[in-house]
């Protein structure tokens, strides 16, 4: 009775040690993911980086924590404050607009070849049937206003996430081996001889996730930049960072390089906005065709609904934080679900029952 009371406290301690160790982990659980998803999609570069500084892990720590602000903390807070600044002004700018009336067709359009004159009447017809439109949409523009401006809340209140995950960040490079050793120590105890592969394939799955999805993402927001700075669109790297976040779910950026046509069409630019329709159809867009299956060739792709739930799944979870989360952690869990029922049922030993007729004699 003693010994089973003893281990009935231990427990009761042990339950409670950990309960207190969750709530006081749990507000930073989200940078806590987010820098160790970071560190295992880059380790092999700071491995690289450590060697060229003569394994100087402290400053290849520095170097490549610095490189993730730059990257992707820098876009954050640009798309938050542009959120907050000028949202309110185009929405103004909306209302004032529909105040005027019927907008005129440009000059250029009735020019047009074939298509000319039959698209210049139907903005007429458009333009002479849309008052109920107009109505409608100014009974939209508050809600869409109060929306946005949610949203760049919700970023800026991400952003704190990143800055301590960026701190958490360099201890992860800089410890990096230790921290794996211990994980690999925990898990060979807890899994048996599976500890080693669970390791491999949380990583194996990290680094595709983050390279084919957020790389491409990466590859899209640079190539936007340069079309609509070459265009002359205003806020072309506000624009480049909202095409950058929003390539991560489907039909995200052609709602940016589309608005961006659309823009340069209205300000009577007809050459620029056909070159920003044929740069957002053949290099914009064409990019998820393409770098995506390069960066992903190696490793296992993620289903399109996977990603899609896991975009906004970690956004309702962690916040915007949450986008660079949710796709890699339900990748992981999806390959350690295959993993655990590819492998063969254990063979049960025979029973005396069911022993050959000549084994019981």
């Amino acid at each position: 009775m003693n010994s089973k009371l003893q281990h009935y406290i231990q427990l009761a301690a042990l339950s409670v040690v950990v309960i207190g160790c969750f709530q006081i982990l749990q507000p930073f659980i989200p940078a806590l993911l987010f820098a160790a998803v970071a560190c295992s999609a880059s380790w092999p570069l700071h491995l690289r980086l450590r060697s060229r500084l003569n394994g100087r892990a402290t400053v290849s720590a520095a170097v490549m924590t610095l490189l993730l602000v730059v990257l992707v903390i820098g876009p954050s807070s640009l798309l938050a404050m542009s959120l907050a600044d000028d949202v309110t002004h185009a929405v103004e700018r909306v209302r004032l607009l529909l105040d005027a009336g019927p907008m005129p067709p440009p000059a250029w359009l009735r020019e047009l070849p074939l298509v000319g004159v039959p698209l210049d009447n139907y903005w007429h017809r458009i333009a002479d049937s849309r008052e109920e439109f107009v109505a409608l949409l100014k009974s939209l523009i508050e809600p869409t206003k109060t929306v946005l401006l949610v949203a760049g809340r919700a970023v800026a209140g991400s952003l704190i996430q990143m800055l301590f995950a960026a701190f958490v960040l360099f201890f992860f490079y800089r410890d990096g081996e230790k921290l794996v050793a211990s994980a690999r120590a925990m898990l060979g105890t807890l899994a048996g001889g599976h500890g080693d592969e669970i390791l491999d394939t949380v990583h194996h799955t990290v680094t595709g996730v983050v390279h084919g999805i957020f790389g491409t993402a990466l590859a899209q927001g640079l190539v936007a930049l340069a079309g609509f700075w070459v265009a002359g669109v205003p806020g072309a790297l506000v624009l480049a960072a909202a095409t950058f976040f929003l390539s991560m779910i489907p039909v995200g950026p052609p709602l940016i390089w589309g608005g961006a046509t659309i823009w340069l069409f209205q300000q009577e630019q007809p050459g620029w906005g056909v070159f920003m329709l044929l740069w957002g159809l053949l290099a914009i867009s064409s990019i998820d065709n393409v770098v995506k299956p390069l960066l992903i060739s190696r490793h296992s792709a993620l289903p399109m609904l996977l990603i899609v739930l896991g975009v906004f799944g970690g956004i309702a979870a962690f916040g915007f934080i949450g986008i660079f989360i949710g796709p890699p952690m339900l990748a992981v869990g999806l390959n350690l679900v295959q993993m655990w029922t590819a492998r063969p049922a254990p063979v049960a030993a025979a029973t005396p029952s069911a022993a050959a007729p000549d084994q019981l004699l």
